[in-house]
C-alpha cells in the first residue's frame, strides 16, 4: 500500500551440591549448602555460524539488536528475508514470526534516516508503494465470507501518495474464478494533513470496486470489506528511506511498504 564476529561465551551452569549435617540443637535439624564454583567454557565458531545463532536469538532492544548488523542495509535485508512466504501476513503468522518480523521493525525505526518524515513528504514519501507486511489480517469466518479461502484471490496491495495534493489512494487488487477469471481492485480515496514532524491526519473521500461482477461478489460484505481497508484515523511515520517505509496507525497496526513502479498498479 535487509555482525561482528566474536566468541561464543557460554552461560555458567550453577550448581547447589548440599551437605546436610543432622545436629540436635533445641530439637532443630540445620542444613548447610554450599555452591560449586562456577564453571566456563568458550568455544570458537566460524564467523558465519556466528551471524546465524544471532539472527536466529531474541530481538531484545532496538539498540542491543543494531549490533548484530554491521549496516541499517544489513537490517533492512534482515528484515526482507524474514517477510519471505508469509504472504505479507494478511492471513497471520506464527508468533515467533511475529517477534521476529516486529523486532526487525523497532530495530529500524530506532535508526529511522528521516527523524522528521512529514517535513519531506515530496521528497520521501511521494509515489507508489506496494505493502509488503501488515498487522491487518482476514482469518476465520471474514476469510471465509469475502470467499478469500478458494474463489477469491487477494493480490497487490499498492498505495499512491500525491504529497502536493496531500491525496492517497489505496489499490487492492483482486482475482476471482467465476465462469472465467477475472480481475479487479478496490480503490480507497484519501485525503491527509499533517499533524506532527511524523504524524498525519487521515480522512476518508470515498471508494469504489470494478469491475461490476467483483462488486457483486463483494456486495454483500461491502462494509466488511472497507473496514479491513480502511485508513481513516491518523498514521504515524516511523521509518523512511529512498526505498523503504514503516508506519504506524492509531488501531495498532503496522505497515511496511516498498517503493515500486507506479506502472505496476
Amino acid at each position: 500500500m535487509p555482525a561482528m564476529a566474536a566468541p561464543v561465551l557460554l552461560s555458567p551452569s550453577h550448581h547447589c551440591h548440599c551437605a546436610t549435617t543432622a545436629t540436635r540443637r533445641s530439637g532443630a535439624l540445620l542444613s548447610r549448602c554450599r555452591p560449586a564454583a562456577p564453571r566456563f567454557r568458550s568455544r570458537r565458531r566460524p564467523r558465519g555460524a556466528v551471524l546465524v545463532a544471532r539472527a536466529s536469538a531474541g530481538p531484545g532492544t532496538p539498540e542491543q539488536s543494531l549490533a548484530r548488523y554491521e549496516t541499517l542495509g544489513d537490517a533492512k535485508a534482515a528484515l526482507y528475508q524474514a517477510l519471505e512466504g508469509i504472504d505479507r501476513g494478511i492471513f497471520g503468522v506464527t508468533s515467533a514470526k511475529r517477534s521476529e518480523i516486529h523486532g526487525l521493525v523497532e530495530l529500524l525505526e530506532s535508526r529511522n534516516p528521516t527523524p522528521d518524515p512529514t517535513d519531506k513528504l515530496q521528497d520521501k514519501v511521494d509515489g507508489c508503494w506496494k505493502l509488503i507486511y501488515s498487522t491487518i489480517s482476514i482469518l476465520g469466518k471474514r476469510r471465509t465470507k469475502l470467499g478469500l479461502r478458494d474463489f477469491i484471490s487477494l493480490g497487490d496491495f499498492f498505495q499512491i501518495i500525491d504529497a502536493k495534493e496531500e491525496k492517497a489512494v489505496n489499490v487492492v487488487k483482486f482475482s476471482a474464478r467465476a465462469l472465467k477469471i477475472f480481475s479487479g481492485q478496490l480503490a480507497i480515496e484519501a485525503s491527509y494533513n499533517v499533524t506532527t514532524k511524523t504524524r498525519v491526519g487521515i480522512k476518508l473521500e470515498s471508494s469504489t470496486i470494478t469491475p461490476d461482477q467483483l462488486m457483486n461478489i463483494f456486495q454483500k460484505n461491502y462494509d466488511m470489506l472497507l473496514a479491513i481497508f480502511n485508513p481513516e484515523g491518523w498514521l504515524e511515520i516511523t521509518y523512511v528511506d529512498e526505498s523503504l517505509r514503516i508506519g504506524r496507525d492509531d488501531k495498532a497496526n503496522i505497515f511496511v511498504l516498498e517503493k515500486t513502479d507506479p506502472a505496476e498498479v
